[in-house]
């Protein structure tokens, strides 16, 4: 199996069913049973060791917490009722923007 970007896709589609699953069968229906805030709270966290590893220069820390990262963002999207493709479609239109007028377009809203 390829390495590469579409395996969040893969890993979405093995969230977005675990919702409504026993709690005690599945980490992921364990945390979508504690609603959106703990799952908010979790990736908060997830962010925080993805910067410390990342700031003490431990690359295979980095790593290993970056797949948590994108887990648990891929778990609050899903609790949210999103889908990763509405997010792709937020970035692409997004794209070819400086940095800088997109985050004044946010703050004009």
């Amino acid at each position: 199996m390829a390495a590469d970007a579409s395996q969040l896709d893969r890993l979405f589609e093995v969230i977005a069913a675990r919702k409504g699953a026993d709690p005690a069968s599945s980490y992921t229906a364990r945390l979508f049973s504690k609603g959106v805030q703990a799952c908010a709270q979790k990736l908060g966290e997830e962010a925080v060791e993805t910067v410390i590893a990342a700031a003490s220069g431990d690359r295979e820390s980095a790593l290993s917490e970056s797949a948590d990262l994108l887990y648990h963002w891929l778990v609050l999207i899903a609790a949210l009722d999103l889908e990763p493709g509405q997010v792709y479609a937020e970035l692409a239109r997004r794209e070819g923007r400086s940095g800088l007028d997109e985050k004044a377009a946010r703050t004009e809203r």
